[in-house]
């Protein structure tokens, strides 16, 4: 492990990746994206690699009462069982001491039997004290400071175990969101070794740009870390933060992780044409360009639909361009894959619940994390046009999902709230709200459901990609016109709008009017009344968005606009 020629041209750094559902080394969408990326380049058989924290307890395990409230417990788990703990071990300074980093890797495997490795950083080590041992035990949890903590040990503790895994030659260190910004102050001290931070030049600062790439996936100024500068001289000492202040990283006397990532990389994206345009109002300095989200394909298509795919359309494995050809599938086909694929969720969700939901009624589908701008509860507004719907245009029932940070109240009384509604829509619309919403269930709701609704407040939806699962499994969306669904969206052919046109400004009252109006006059008669209608809607969802929202699109972007232009060929 320890020779110097390894060569890696993507490096990958994000603070979270979803690996395998049974590895709580994520939160949501951020570690989806990174563990969809990584399967993608060992699909493509590009050299790269990975580096993230263990998170030793997860995020955190969510349960709900009968009320909806929501408590959370550690999510436990053996690295052992998944993982092969590495030899080297790292320092890293993080106020005013050395901690030691140990690296944890995964192989993950392709299409092809190409393998790329993500390494997971862990401080849980005898020779640290209790306080550093905790370092990667939780994702997104404790104070400022100890989030600063944990970025040390992901920027510059994931530089150093590159190097001492013999990685000389990372020529594009890609940079998921601002959490692993600090690998920019690691890059410029290699490069001034012995210098000192001082001495660092235009030049110097240049050629860690060349080789840097960055991702913001949010437009909410909340949604990008910031330290006070007092913290950051506690943690990472006077000269470091020193530094820091001189590249214009610190405004207001805060370090901006973003700013960071955005001053010391050559290429940034946002990731939807939408998140493209509001990034550039908030970053006015810097050139934002975008590549829209996609997901892995393979991941997120059920078992029956891949059977199908197989069936009529079998270069779809290697190249997922061909599923534009499912137009050519034959409705009745598409019908079947869905009712095994419903029936499949339908079990699930009585597993887990003891509920049995009705397979010849609509369903309609719903989880996102619950915090304020995704709207969580936007559907439950007015009960009695809900009943209404449900008597006059078909029957529906609902399934909902989705964690609220430990932190945000908020959020958790979005929670409660549906499960408030479900109360006073029992008998005339099941509702059930999902706990523990992973992986592995967002497979079985994204394929199941027969309608996929997401409710975002304009303009705040950078992107999204549950909208993108559903679609390869056939599932039409209902959304607000923001993120990918901008550029996803075909009304009556791909799926349906919430609202008139995404330039408008959002005004609730007028997307819930929307909302109801196209349930209750468009879609669900469509469904009961004119089914093939809405099957043909179904597999245009596939050809349409199917074929393009997916991270082999997305992988191909990166690599042609920048990571190539890093130096890679």
């Amino acid at each position: 492990m320890g020779n110097n020629s390894k060569t890696a041209p993507v490096a990958y750094f994000s603070m979270e990746f979803a690996i395998d559902p049974r590895m709580p080394t994520y939160s949501g969408g951020l570690g989806i994206l990174a563990g969809d990326t990584i399967r993608t380049f060992a699909d493509l058989g590009i050299p790269a690699l990975g580096v993230t924290l263990l998170h030793r307890k997860g995020y955190f395990r969510q349960r709900l009462d009968a009320h909806g409230n929501q408590s959370e417990s550690d999510a436990q788990w053996a690295p052992q069982e998944f993982l092969e703990l590495l030899a080297p071990r790292v320092m890293v300074p993080v106020a005013g001491r050395q901690v030691q980093v140990q690296a944890w890797r995964a192989m993950v495997c392709g299409e092809s039997g190409y393998k790329v490795p993500v390494y997971f950083l862990d401080t849980a080590l005898p020779e640290n004290s209790q306080w550093e041992q905790t370092f990667t035990d939780h994702l997104y949890g404790g104070d400022n400071y100890y989030r600063l903590c944990q970025q040390v040990v992901l920027g510059l503790g994931g530089l150093a175990m590159l190097r001492a895994l013999g990685y000389q030659n990372v020529q594009a260190y890609h940079m998921n969101e601002g959490h692993s910004a600090l690998l920019v102050l690691a890059l410029v001290e290699e490069g001034a070794w012995g210098r000192g931070l001082h001495t660092v030049t235009g030049a110097d600062i240049e050629a860690v740009r060349q080789r840097c790439v960055f991702t913001t996936h949010t437009p909410l100024p909340a949604g990008h870390d910031r330290f006070h500068l007092d913290t950051v001289r506690q943690i990472l000492g006077k000269e470091r933060a020193d530094f820091l202040l001189s590249v214009n990283c610190c405004p207001e006397g805060h370090l901006n992780m973003t700013h960071l990532a955005l001053n010391f990389s050559r290429y940034v994206n946002g990731v939807s044409m939408r998140h493209e345009e509001i990034s550039r109002t908030m970053f006015t300095n810097h050139q934002v360009n975008s590549i829209t989200n996609g997901v892995h394909a393979l991941t997120w298509t059920a078992e029956p639909f891949c059977a199908l795919f197989d069936q009529h359309i079998p270069e779809w494995r290697r190249d997922k361009q061909y599923l534009r050809y499912a137009i050519k599938i034959p409705s009745e086909e598409i019908w079947e894959a869905h009712r095994e694929a419903k029936k499949t969720l339908l079990k699930e969700i009585k597993q887990r619940t003891g509920v049995s939901l009705d397979q010849g009624k609509m369903l309609i589908g719903f989880a996102r994390r619950a915090t304020h701008y995704k709207r969580t509860d936007f559907l439950f507004q007015d009960i009695k046009r809900l009943k209404r719907i449900a008597r006059k245009a078909g029957p529906i029932q609902i399934v909902c999902g989705g964690k609220a940070h430990p932190k945000d109240e908020g959020g958790k009384d979005l929670i409660r709230r549906i499960v408030r509604a479900a109360a006073e829509l029992q008998g005339d619309v099941p509702v059930l709200y999902l706990e523990e919403y992973d992986m592995s269930l967002a497979k079985y709701l994204c394929s199941g459901v027969d309608l996929w609704l997401n409710t975002p407040q304009k303009p705040y939806e950078a992107s999204g990609t549950s909208g993108m699962k559903a679609a390869l499994n056939g599932v039409p969306s209902l959304s607000i016109l923001d993120g990918w669904w901008i550029e996803g969206h075909i009304e009556g052919v791909t799926g349906w709008s919430i609202g008139d046109g995404w330039q408008a400004e959002p005004d609730a009252e007028t997307e819930l009017s929307s909302l109801y109006q196209k349930l209750e006059r468009v879609i669900v008669p469509m469904y009961y009344k004119r089914r093939r209608d809405f099957v043909n809607i179904m597999r245009s969802a596939i050809a349409f968005n199917g074929s393009y929202f997916n991270s082999q699109r997305m992988v191909t972007q990166y690599v042609q606009n920048a990571y190539l232009r890093a130096g890679i060929r």
